[in-house]
């Protein structure tokens, strides 16, 4: 008999559609029966050893909310058996509702052995408890990378791992291979709390750094030492085929699942192994082949999710965050029709506002390193780079003005939204930092950086410190000492912090209804709970 072993995750909705994505242990028919009559059902499908099925719902109803069973060959494997948790539910919006949009990034899932989180409580913990209660529950969770440490293991993974190789060799304690990441995702996903709150509240994600390695493609040099190792390209190919499985496919609608080619390629093949990983191979040789950002509409909201990490261009007189065609992707996304939404979110796992010395010391070490003042400085910038981490928007002057430029041009005229929302992670805090243009070149939307992590980490006392310090006049007066060095050209925006530093376990929430937002930000309490630390009426109708 078929049984769970992940899942399930509801990922995709709209008012009358939806997706849930399961992990069963053995090649099954995978079943969604709402409560309600509308359902679903899906063959799995294989990889490497693994069999997984995303079901499309069908004759949902908008503005409600059924509960709903998983079937495997016809039984029923959720809800589980003895489950203190409520029904899981598929709510589906109504044409015109507010959407209320919970963010955050960087979830280390390890659970402590001893009952003492050496990383305090987790914040998606407390969120499904506080919904499991009868409180709020958001319309769309957006996880903004790392939602997997490939390169940060937990004690009990290093057990599990050593039981398979050697430590002692490459990658060490590190994931090597798909079957390890399939670990990963387990360990992540299996928490009580977590399993529930992924059932019953549709999700977005989109991958940074540590979902494959920390500071991954920083630079040309860095992606060349990596290419050099034995263990490399093994590690990347599975991180980007388990990405594929166990997140991108839920990003998508059920219009372009049915136009992806590669899905359809690896659910009629008996192991789609070879298929997936053939098109990890082209996405690592040419990755403008592959588009891992996509956008999603829900009422007048529009989401457009971006790939910071693959889509980079490396080459060091060319440097961009986006290749050419991601660019004019996302150029075209934010365009079309601005008529139809009054609010757009930009998720980009790394801020592009950043504190004022960060984004100066970025600047000024791209600088370096395209050898504005020499060789022996462009050694030293990359060796800072990759110490440092200075690998945001920053890092990519080009880019980081381009973004500019178009937040700018979207958000002016009769057609332009309310507000532009940079939603980021990453850097282990939460922030909120406005921009301003020069007066002739001025947009109508507001436009904000909200940046929010972790979900689930730390930050040393001493980082915590230099962030602090980082919005300072006088780290502001340092960095532009760093910037005439580096011969750097002043960026096209200045901007100042609306809010923040704050520092702990924390989730933000959007709630965005008409022409109107609020923000919350809640940090996790030990006691299970969220508490308030800020609240702030962004824009009104």
């Amino acid at each position: 008999m078929a049984g769970l072993r992940l899942g399930p995750l509801l990922r995709y909705t709209d008012g009358s559609s939806a997706t849930v994505w399961v992990e069963a242990s053995r090649p099954c028919a995978a079943e969604v029966r709402c409560a309600d009559g509308a359902g679903g059902t899906a063959r799995t499908f294989q990889v490497a050893g693994h069999h997984y099925a995303l079901i499309p719902v069908t004759g949902l109803t908008p503005g409600t909310s059924p509960s709903y069973d998983v079937l495997l060959d016809g039984t029923r494997v959720w809800p589980l058996p003895g489950s203190s948790f409520p029904p899981s539910v598929i709510r589906t919006r109504p044409a015109g509702d507010g959407v209320d949009v919970v963010f955050g990034s960087c979830r280390w899932a390890a659970p402590p052995a001893d009952g003492q989180d050496p990383v305090g409580p987790d914040a998606l913990d407390s969120l499904a408890a506080r919904i499991a209660a009868g409180g709020e529950r958001p319309d769309l969770l957006l996880l903004l990378g790392d939602q997997v440490y490939a390169d940060e293991t937990s004690a009990a993974t290093r057990h599990w791992l050593a039981a398979r190789r050697d430590l002692a060799d490459p990658p060490g304690a590190e994931v090597a291979d798909y079957e390890e990441y399939t670990r990963l995702y387990h360990e992540s996903w299996l928490d009580p709390e977590v399993r529930w709150l992924l059932s019953t509240v549709p999700s977005c994600m989109i991958f940074d750094d540590h979902d494959v390695i920390d500071d991954w493609n920083t630079s040309a040099a860095w992606l060349a030492d990596l290419r050099a190792t034995p263990w490399w390209q093994e590690r990347l190919l599975s991180g980007l085929m388990s990405y594929w499985v166990h997140q991108h496919l839920g990003n998508l609608s059920p219009a372009e699942l049915a136009a992806d080619p590669l899905y359809a390629a690896v659910r009629s093949a008996p192991d789609g192994t070879d298929a997936l990983r053939a098109f990890a191979a082209r996405a690592d040789a040419d990755p403008a082949s592959v588009r891992w950002s996509y956008r999603r509409d829900f009422g007048r909201v529009r989401l457009l999710m971006v790939d910071t990490r693959a889509a980079r261009v490396l080459d060091e007189r060319s440097r961009a965050m986006l290749d050419p065609g991601e660019a004019a992707w996302l150029r075209e996304q934010a365009l079309d029709r601005r008529e139809s939404y009054d609010h757009l979110l930009v998720g980009s796992s790394l801020p592009w506002l950043l504190p004022h010395l960060v984004h100066d010391v970025e600047s000024w070490d791209a600088a370096l390193c395209r050898g504005e003042r020499g060789a022996r400085w462009a050694r030293f910038g990359e060796r800072l780079r990759r110490a440092a981490d200075l690998e945001h928007w920053a890092a990519f002057p080009a880019s980081f003005a381009e973004l500019a430029g178009l937040f700018a041009r979207t958000g002016s005229g009769p057609e332009a939204p309310a507000s532009i929302c940079v939603l980021s992670g990453d850097v282990h805090h939460a922030y909120v930092a406005e921009p301003a243009w020069p007066a002739e070149a001025a947009p109508d939307s507001r436009v904000l950086q909200l940046t929010c992590s972790p979900v689930h980490n730390s930050v040393p006392p001493t980082v915590r410190a230099g962030f602090r310090f980082g919005w300072s006049a006088l780290a502001r007066l340092f960095g532009r000492r760093l910037a005439r060095h580096g011969r750097c050209a002043r960026p096209p925006v200045t901007w100042r912090k609306r809010g923040g530093p704050w520092f702990g376990n924390q989730l933000m929430t959007l709630t965005l209804e008409g022409r109107s937002a609020r923000l919350r930000l809640e940090r996790a309490q030990r006691d299970g709970t969220l508490r308030t630390v800020a609240e702030s009426v962004l824009t009104t109708s």
